[in-house]
This record gives structure tokens, sequence and C-alpha cells, in this order.
């Protein structure tokens, strides 16, 4: 499970030395299908104790990657989101005095962002539990589809109460935002924007695991 969540933070294992830090995830989807994918890891609440934790060797027995590390690996996911057919327009950043890194990219159908994950599983960048089937899209339905992931409860019952520390106050976003309206959705825990061409989830991450809060939702458009 920690292998599975390192990997998740597209190799930042930084992170997993505080538990305050944000996932947002946002999709942009037009009605063709098109759009734009983005990506933020933002751990700048946490930044003093990072900054300090860089400098030293290992942690609890593991190693700290150092910054050339960390740019490597975010660099090849991007070499491979690049080559992914359908997949364009690619962009990081990676802000190492807050600790803030963003992957970004347009996309001709939502698909194609299943498609790149499912490229930098087999690059070995991303672990083998992480899902890649994530998002559909039927234009001629009007029907966005996100899909449902697995449980990973069983790995994390079996982590120690300190590994498990690592989500306290670690949440996760997700944002949906479409250039149609919204007619329906199947799950109530994404809100609707007031001019419904947007949905939005908030969880913390432990909620997501104990599937406490789902991530799945089917969206229909008017």
């Amino acid at each position: 499970m920690k292998n599975y969540i390192k990997r998740l933070l597209l190799l930042l294992p930084l992170l997993l030395a505080t538990s305050c830090f944000d996932i947002l995830d946002k999709v942009n989807v037009k009605a063709d299908g098109s759009g734009e994918y983005t990506l933020i890891l933002n751990a700048s609440k946490s930044k003093t104790r990072l900054a300090s934790i860089s400098k030293m060797e290992t942690i609890n027995g593991k190693k700290v990657p150092k910054r050339a590390e960390i740019e490597a690996k975010i660099s090849q996911a991007a070499r491979i989101f690049k080559a992914t057919p359908g997949i364009s327009n690619v962009k990081t950043s990676m802000d190492f005095d807050n600790y803030i890194i963003k992957l970004s990219c347009n996309f001709r159908k939502i698909e194609n962002i299943n498609s790149g994950l499912e490229q930098l599983k087999s690059g070995g960048i991303i672990g083998k539990m992480i899902p890649t089937n994530i998002y559909g899209y039927n234009p001629a339905k009007k029907i966005f589809t996100r899909n449902k992931v697995s449980t990973f409860k069983s790995d994390y019952d079996k982590m120690s109460n300190a590994d498990k520390e690592i989500f306290n106050n670690a949440s996760y976003i997700s944002v949906l935002q479409f250039e149609n309206m919204v007619k329906s959705q199947t799950n109530s825990q994404y809100s609707l924007s007031p001019h419904k061409k947007a949905v939005k989830l908030e969880a913390d991450i432990e909620d997501l695991i104990l599937q406490r809060k789902q991530l799945q939702n089917t969206i229909i458009f008017q």
C-alpha cells in the first residue's frame, strides 16, 4: 500500500514524510470529448518540515530522494505522456521551495488519459495497483463516467499506526468541468456548481481508501 501511494504521487516520496498534502485532479471536457487534464500535488503546508527532511540521507530507514532524482522521474513521466496518441501540450512544473508539482496536458478524448496512465504503468513509473481505466465519455449519448476503482482497505489495515499517520489531514479534490450543462449525476457526494457545468468532490484520502466516499460517478448532460 505504501508503495502504491508513493507511485501514485508521481514518485514524490518526500510527501510520505508528512501527513499534510493535497492532491488536485482536474478535468475540463468540451462537448466533442476533447479537453485538458491537470494534476497538482501540493505539500506547501509542510514545506518547512520537508525542507529539513530533504537534507537527510534516510528517514525511518528509507532513502530520501534528491531533487535530481525527483526531476528525472517527473520528466520521464512527461515524455511517456507526450508519446501517447491523443495527448498533446504536456507541461510540468516543479516548485521545490513550496513543494508543489503540476502536470497538465490536452487530450483529443478523455480515454487518452487512461492510455497515458497505462503507458506510465508499463514504463514502471506508476505501480501495477493503480487503476488506469478511470474515465469515459460518450458524446452521442451525452454521458460522462468516472469509473469505480478498487479498494485498498485490506492493505491499509495491515499498515502500522505510524504508517497510517501518513494519511492524516491528506486530502484529495476532484474537479470535473464541462462545456455542456449537467442534467443529473449518480454520486451526490459531488457538489454541482451553480451554473451546472462543473462538479466537485472533496475528500480525505483516508476516506477514499476506506470507501467512506466513492469516486465513481455517471454524469448525464442536457
